[in-house]
């Protein structure tokens, strides 16, 4: 079993590389985060490029010349317009490759061989990438229905490069999936912008259970493929760090807005951060 572990890692595909070095930065980000702050005093511009929404309320106030590359975080709809259309267009050339037998096309053929795609035979495998990218799809369609019918955006801002990522995270997301197939040759009005402590359910014990689903939705895609699938495993990792940053940061931001914020809740994992 080590050995498999270690020869899994010895073939660093480019697209094992690029979530290994996303986790990674991550990982660093988060530690950095919890260093004292007087280490961070100087980086404004890396403290911007990392907060979004509430928690770029926290600190001093933003230079002009950093909210000229502001974007309103409504726009968080355009993830999952790219994502339902992005992983749909890869959904239904999948569709037809495991049930009808058609060739994936040439170009996404090419593209997958380049960031190094599984090269071995097994439909039962096939058919888990088919259940994995439409779990995705329809995450995707509730994330959008959520962003139009629930959500309530009021004026929060994400930063350009947070936007830019986000877009660019969706198609890559889906071309991680479907390079696992084995292969041969609420509208609403803002009612007020205040921010409360919520209570109940998850809440209880931690801060952002949004990010705990969203962590626990890439868990179950994992164990859909199977245990051993390093590749996933690695996208895991990336979703672990990224929204345990975003959780402390909003942690953080309920701890020094209410004094009479529960001390036992924690921003990520019940009961351990």
């Amino acid at each position: 079993m080590a050995l498999g572990a270690g020869a899994a890692f010895s073939v660093l595909s480019p697209l094992r590389a690029l979530w290994l070095g996303l986790a990674a930065a991550f990982l660093l980000t988060l530690l950095l985060q919890l260093a004292p702050p007087r280490l961070l005093r100087d980086c404004a511009l890396f403290q911007d490029l990392i907060r979004y929404g509430k928690t770029k309320l926290v600190g001093p106030a933003r230079p002009a010349a950093y909210r000229a590359f502001d974007v309103p975080k409504r726009y968080f709809s355009h993830f999952y317009v790219i994502s339902v259309l992005w992983n749909g267009f890869l959904l239904w050339f999948l569709t037809q490759s495991v049930f009808l037998g058609v060739p994936l096309p040439n170009w996404l053929h090419g593209l997958l061989r380049i960031l190094g795609a599984a090269q071995s035979q097994g439909g039962e495998l096939a058919l888990s990438v088919f259940l994995v990218l439409l779990f995705l799809w329809l995450h995707s369609w509730r994330r959008l229905f959520e962003c139009f019918y629930v959500s309530v955006f009021s004026n929060a801002v994400i930063h350009v490069v947070q936007y830019c990522f986000g877009l660019v995270y969706y198609v890559l997301v889906g071309l991680t999936v479907i390079s696992e197939v084995p292969m041969d040759g609420r509208n609403g009005v803002v009612i007020h912008c205040n921010h409360r402590i919520p209570f109940g359910d998850w809440f209880e014990y931690v801060s952002s259970p949004n990010y705990l689903a969203e962590l626990m939705i890439y868990i179950s895609m994992a164990v859909t493929f199977g245990l051993h699938n390093l590749t996933w495993w690695l996208v895991v990792t990336y979703v672990f760090f990224s929204q345990a940053l975003s959780a402390f940061l909003s942690h953080k931001f309920y701890q020094s807005k209410f004094v009479s914020y529960p001390k036992h809740r924690k921003a990520f994992l019940p009961f351990l951060f």
